[in-house]
């Protein structure tokens, strides 16, 4: 259901745009043309750091590995607990969120010991 603070006829052309993108190239295409290198890469940043809360990393891990700030890394978490389930979503259906794997499938060797910022958000 979309969310009535987006939903515009021009968010529509966008998403109607994007799912008509049939390869990973053809989105490299349309996202150059698009966003900037820094937009495309916070995006992608995002959505790892959801990747990785889904599949128990510590904040200080998620940090380590994408680089994210604490802000944006409790932004993603916030989402994930009481968003729309966007992140979840879209990465089950890649076979990438859950606990005990490293988000591709894989056996989770992933600090599962929880920190303090953990605790709190």
């Amino acid at each position: 259901m979309p969310l009535s603070k987006l939903k515009d006829k021009t968010i529509d052309q966008l998403f109607e745009a994007i799912l008509t993108l049939r390869s990973v190239e053809e989105c490299y295409l349309f996202f150059d043309d698009l966003c900037t290198v820094n937009e495309i890469q916070a995006l992608a940043q995002r959505l790892e750091v959801a990747r990785m809360l889904g599949c128990g990393y510590t904040y200080s891990r998620i940090e380590e590995e994408t680089g994210a700030s604490t802000a944006t890394i409790s932004r993603v978490k916030r989402c994930l607990l009481y968003g729309n389930d966007g992140y979840k979503m879209a990465l089950e259906r890649l076979g990438r969120f859950g606990p005990g794997t490293d988000g591709a499938g894989n056996p989770q060797e992933a600090d599962k010991a929880g920190s303090a910022r953990d605790a709190d958000d």
